[in-house]
């Protein structure tokens, strides 16, 4: 069985109910996610063995946050205890036009406020096969890309694979600042998934002729961006997620993975869309858990891209589904009907 170690925040998620928007009435919903944490519960649900690494402070809170993964059957021996808090995130989701609404409260959590020096990686790696990350969690700080860069380091010494999800995120540092750090990490990375806006915000590629707002996507300009990226930094592959936004509610979504002589596009699903938080996660589990099977090119994408669309049905972060509902949908059948 493989084993794969994913490193990031893990916070508390605040919704209001249904498509509520804030404190349209006086509830909320509490959940947990976080890009890395929702990539080991996939992984988890696919059999894989698949630790977790972040901090987390002592407290009630802190420990829900780790159960809520041990619940899945993640690995958390890893997690580091200590500090303050638990990082926030509130969540509207929107509908038909109007659009998700996501407001970050988690300055000074306790992974935000991690030292360099509170994770052993060389222990952490120990028979590990596979390492994930993505560029949210060195967005959170200098402490954070020097983490992020020790993990690195240790992992490659050790023989695991690295995959980098590009992951970024306005609201948490600048372009130039992302493309400082993810120019440095990206040198340790093997796979590198990445969507229709990440290359352009982090290292300035964009796909030609390519209107990601209006629903039309040229698949000619992202080979040419998956190449851009892989020669730019040695990836073996680059994924590209594929989404058309019509709407809040309905999107068109499909991915492409490019192996360093072929690229390979799933099939367009037509999502009705519950809950987008974490589709991007899930097709990066998918994808982890498809490569570290020995599926082809092909059959790896066929099934990221199906993992990740059967989340967008899923409420919360974390995407439950099985391997063998994920086949289904790979191999053809979104009907969508009632199994009896």
């Amino acid at each position: 069985m493989a084993k794969i170690i994913t490193f990031g925040e893990l916070m508390l998620r605040l919704a209001p109910n249904g498509y509520y928007r804030f404190f349209q009435n006086d509830q909320m919903q509490a959940t947990f996610g976080g890009g890395e944490a929702n990539v080991a519960v996939s992984l988890a649900n696919y059999g894989m063995e698949s630790k977790y690494v972040t901090k987390l402070p002592k407290h009630a809170i802190g420990q829900a946050a780790v159960n809520s993964l041990r619940y899945f059957g993640v690995d958390t021996s890893a997690i580091v205890r200590g500090g303050e808090r638990v990082g926030i995130y509130f969540l509207e989701k929107g509908a038909s036009q109007r659009g998700s609404v996501c407001i970050y409260d988690r300055a000074h959590s306790s992974i935000q406020e991690a030292d360099p020096n509170d994770f052993d990686w060389d222990s952490i790696f120990e028979g590990a096969d596979w390492f994930h990350f993505t560029g949210i969690t060195p967005a959170l700080g200098p402490n954070l890309v020097e983490i992020c860069k020790r993990a690195c380091i240790a992992a490659k010494a050790k023989g695991v694979k690295i995959s980098c999800d590009l992951n970024y995120r306005g609201k948490l540092w600048t372009r130039e600042q992302a493309r400082e750090a993810m120019t440095e990490l990206c040198k340790y990375v093997d796979v590198c998934i990445s969507n229709e806006e990440d290359a352009k915000d982090v290292f300035g590629i964009e796909a030609e002729d390519t209107d990601i707002y209006g629903g039309k996507l040229n698949h000619e300009g992202y080979k040419s961006v998956a190449k851009q990226l892989a020669d730019k930094f040695g990836f073996e592959k680059v994924a590209i997620t594929l989404r058309s936004s019509i709407s809040a509610s309905d999107n068109d979504w499909a991915g492409m993975l490019y192996d360093g002589e072929n690229y390979c596009f799933s099939r367009t699903y037509n999502l009705r869309i519950v809950d987008r938080v974490g589709g991007g996660d899930s097709f990066g589990g998918g994808l982890i858990y498809a490569l570290l099977s020995g599926k082809s090119t092909q059959e790896a994408i066929n099934f990221a891209v199906a993992a990740s669309a059967l989340k967008h049905s899923i409420e919360g972060d974390y995407n439950r589904i099985s391997v063998a509902e994920v086949e289904k949908l790979a191999g053809g059948d979104a009907s969508g009907r009632v199994q009896r």
